[in-house]
């Protein structure tokens, strides 16, 4: 067996100088903060667990100690300063959200900060390994399935009826030669990798024990890996923070969030209480912006037997029936599944529930349509990638008066939506954002010889319309499902039993 030996006089050549053909047969082991990623501070990842599992009040309390984790981190001991992190993040926290963090959120900020010269080696070779200080439970689960590690070892944390107490075992903390002894251990019955990549000099005890060791310098920066050169697509995420949390914007987003709070209160009372025509004005006053584009249709005319038009629309959040409906100046019907009864309340449209039964569901929406006008969402639930989810085909079944619309929007600081958390709360969170933007386009309505009356199965109908609206927003069009979604990001299936009893959640 391998014994580490510490040297940090070592000195590697660059990773620029690695080769990374016929590697096949290699095996590489990588370092993660400023190695595999072009960060080199764990802070922001440590802020996210804080912020999805125990809210604003523990990114507070991270905030508070990171100064004393930095002090430690630099000028003490690099080993205690993560113990600050690790402690004040986990302490008290269910490993199981832990687990679902790192899986629906994490994996879109690690992915968007992947070093190009790293991954170029690492993805080249045929068997890889990360040797990470971060605790494993954080990392392992996306790096295996979307980066293709086969080994993951990383610091191990103190767990007491399936909580961390936010202490670590022993070894304690990899680092040095903590982190060269994990590897002598993970390989142990077969030889020490081809390749080392690390970055610092607490990474040379592991590195002096691979063939080849090469450094990943800091400067000059690097664009990141963009998420197409990924091996698998992430499509599904979930999350409150759109951004980063450096220590910058997590101070920023706990100093805003009550102020913020305020003002999508005052937002949703304004959508839910002016009269729609006034809504759209009312809303530029309040910073959100609203951008109309395309040509919808006249109201139907009942007097003349006219049925109403149903709107298809693409599902980017629960608000998406109400901004629709601003962009024709007049309230429209929504059907949806599983609405919270919070949501109905300050709704200042007609929501109504579907069954998930096609024959109740079919009549329902045709009795509506014979009403007016009505808005649908046939893929079922929210997608916040430029991708479209498959659209459900019984719509195309009950009416030939199809007209797409293509919602987008974007927003700088929250998520509107969500599949783990307080659903009731994605309005809120959407208009919390500064100065959120809707975009509605109203595409050209289905002509007739496209529809079932022409000739065309539901599925042909639902498949063209799905397409129609990702070449309009330059998405693209997949065959993933609400069970799809939630089976990855929240571990169900997406079915929201509700109690009347109790404010309940939307399916998103």
């Amino acid at each position: 067996m391998a014994k580490p030996k510490e040297n940090t006089n070592l000195h590697f050549p660059s990773i620029a100088q690695c080769a990374s053909i016929r590697r096949e047969k290699d095996t590489v082991v990588a370092d993660m903060d400023g190695t595999l990623l072009r960060g080199r501070s764990s802070f922001p990842y440590f802020a996210l667990v804080a912020f999805e599992v125990g809210g604003i009040f523990r990114l507070l309390f991270l905030l508070l100690a990171s100064p004393i984790a930095g002090i430690l981190y630099y000028f003490i001991s690099e080993s205690a300063g993560v113990r600050v992190l690790i402690f004040v993040t986990f302490v008290g926290i269910k490993v199981s959200d832990i687990v679902s963090v790192a899986r629906a959120v994490l994996l879109k900020f690690y992915s968007s900060d992947l070093h190009p010269e790293t991954w170029r080696v690492f993805s080249s070779c045929g068997k890889r390994c990360v040797l990470t200080a971060n605790p494993r439970v954080m990392v392992e689960s996306f790096l295996k399935e979307f980066w293709g590690a086969d080994t993951v070892v990383g610091t191990e944390i103190h767990v007491f009826k399936g909580r961390a107490t936010g202490l670590v075992k022993n070894p304690g903390i990899l680092v040095g030669t903590n982190k060269a002894d994990a590897l002598v251990k993970a390989f142990r019955n077969e030889s020490m990798p081809n390749i080392a990549l690390g970055n610092r000099h607490t990474d040379y005890p592991f590195m002096n024990l691979c063939k080849e060791s090469y450094v990943v310098p800091a400067k000059p920066e690097v664009e990141p890996v963009s998420l197409d050169k990924l091996p698998k697509p992430i499509v599904f995420h979930d999350g409150r923070l759109v951004q980063k949390p450096t220590p910058f914007m997590a101070l920023l987003t706990v100093f805003w969030i009550p102020f913020g709070f305020l003002l999508a209160c005052l937002r949703v009372a304004v959508g839910s209480l002016l009269p729609m025509p006034l809504v759209y004005y009312a809303y530029w006053v309040l910073g959100v912006r609203v951008y109309i584009k395309g040509n919808p249709p006249a109201p139907a005319k009942k007097s003349i037997g006219q049925t109403g038009v149903l709107f298809i629309c693409s599902h980017r959040s629960v608000l998406d029936p109400i901004f629709l409906s601003m962009a024709l100046g007049r309230p429209v019907p929504a059907v949806t599944y599983s609405v919270s009864r919070f949501s109905e309340i300050i709704s200042p449209i007609k929501t109504v529930r579907l069954s998930r039964n096609r024959a109740m569901d079919a009549s329902l929406i045709k009795k509506l349509l014979q009403e007016g006008d009505l808005v649908i969402c046939p893929e079922g639930t929210t997608c916040r990638e430029p991708y479209l989810l498959r659209f459900s085909a019984l719509f195309a079944e009950l009416t030939d008066e199809h007209v797409p619309v293509a919602m987008s929007n974007k927003m700088s600081m929250f998520h509107g939506t969500t599949a783990r958390g307080c659903k009731g709360m994605d309005p809120f969170y959407f208009f919390m954002n500064p100065s959120p933007i809707y975009e509605v386009t109203f595409l050209d309505k289905l002509p007739y010889d496209l529809t079932c009356r022409g000739g065309k199965s539901s599925h042909e109908v639902a498949n063209y319309i799905q397409k129609t609206i990702a070449e309009s927003l330059s998405y693209e069009c997949t065959s993933f499902t609400r069970k799809d979604k939630y089976r990855v990001l929240a571990g169900n299936d997406g079915t929201v039993v509700q109690n009347p009893n109790k404010v309940g959640v939307q399916e998103n």
